[in-house]
């Protein structure tokens, strides 16, 4: 008769017995090598959490070790006569020297690209809190590439990390292998925007309530024409969220919209260097065009720092002062300084990103459940570029 007691354990402490009884019996003996989480994941078609659990017991009891990009491995089966006590195994210098590596969590972090803007400063969080947590960090960068974020993501988990930070490529309907990630319940976490269709947890500014509320500002300051700037993205959720609390805050205030005062299509980085400089003018020109199209207008609303500073160079072109003549407000200035323009910006908390993003990876490792979607509040910085709006002559 089965042992009824068995059936009624977690999923996770009934595959630690059977691997256990599976050490016992000789079916694997001191240096093999056992199944991957993977391929235990399969054998007992449970989830990789649960996998993880199970062999995270073994280690605990002294039974394996587990090293990271190479494997699990018995250094302990229950018949050997010099088998170390699993109570004893922390205490013995060879079974210390494994398992200290073999409890190094590590996590792969798989970035677009950062800039003093943004990006920087969540980065360097994200390392701090890692260490303050005893966590191994293991950076890749796809340059806005969606081909190198998908190898980016084979590669750290065949080399074994326990959970993935990703600040997703810029344009995507959805990245395939982000979609394996969530099939295969393999924990990883989204900074910065999310992805459509794709239920992964996601960290993000709410950029809805941002945008409002940095429109809301312009316009209690008279300014009732306000451009608009965004890059030239598809499928950008981040972008497509600040237009709509743009539209949003025009509709609670009863001022009507100009769309034709709006430059959707711009670009602000490049991956040639020799086309950098042509971008730059190419956007000044856009901006400049449009200005002197719309002379009503009083203000713009750069989506992005960068464009901004493409902004600020078409109206200093003109023969324009901000914000005497146009005001300027946008996302992530960076802090200013002699050589930095100080910009009245919507500040994201990257800090809270960063932090935020190990500690929820971290949570996930553990089997915990999280929501799909955590929102962190922008706050309004004031520069020198915003002013009651003025008639240009």
């Amino acid at each position: 008769m089965a042992d009824s007691s068995i059936s009624l354990k977690p999923r996770y402490e009934q595959m630690y017995l059977t691997l256990r009884d599976r050490l016992h019996s000789g079916e694997y003996t001191i240096g093999d090598k056992i199944p991957s989480e993977k391929e235990l994941m399969e054998q007992f078609e449970v989830s990789r959490i649960t996998s993880k659990k199970a062999l995270d017991m073994l280690v605990q009891d002294g039974y394996i070790v587990r090293q990271p990009g190479r494997g699990s491995f018995v250094i302990h089966n229950g018949n050997h006569t010099e088998a170390i006590e699993p109570a004893e195994a922390g205490k013995h210098d060879y079974n210390t020297r494994l398992r200290t590596a073999s409890d190094q969590i590590v996590l792969g972090l798989i970035m677009e690209d950062f800039s003093d803007s943004y990006g920087k400063e969540m980065l360097v969080e994200m390392e701090r809190t890692a260490q303050k947590m005893g966590v191994y960090l293991m950076l890749r960068l796809s340059f806005s590439q969606t081909d190198i974020e998908e190898n980016a993501i084979r590669m750290l988990r065949d080399y074994g990390v326990d959970g993935l930070i990703i600040y997703p490529t810029r344009g995507q309907i959805f990245n395939s292998e982000i979609l394996k990630l969530v099939i295969d319940r393999f924990p990883h976490v989204l900074v910065d925007r999310y992805v459509k269709g794709i239920d992964s947890t996601s960290i993000s500014t709410d950029n809805v309530a941002a945008a409002s509320f940095g429109t809301h500002y312009l316009l209690d300051q008279g300014h009732r024409h306000i451009a608009l700037l965004t890059s030239k993205v598809t499928d950008n959720v981040a972008i497509e969220e600040r237009i709509e609390g743009f539209v949003q805050a025009h509709a609670e205030r009863g001022v009507v919209l100009d769309r034709s005062s709006w430059l959707t299509d711009m670009y602000w980085n490049s991956n040639q260097e020799e086309d950098e400089q042509v971008l730059v003018q190419h956007n000044v020109d856009m901006i400049q065009q449009m200005i002197e199209a719309h002379p009503q207008i009083t203000a713009l609303f750069a989506m992005q720092y960068e464009l901004a500073l493409f902004a600020k160079e078409a109206i200093e072109h003109m023969g324009l002062h901000i914000p005497q003549d146009i005001s300027i407000i946008c996302f992530d200035s960076p802090q200013a300084s002699a050589a930095l323009y100080p910009f009245t910006h919507m500040e994201q908390d990257q800090q809270s990103l960063g932090r935020l993003a190990i500690e929820n990876v971290l949570a996930l490792i553990e089997g915990a459940t999280l929501p799909s979607k955590i929102s962190l509040q922008a706050n309004l910085v004031h520069g020198h570029s915003v002013t009651k709006a003025s008639v240009r002559s």
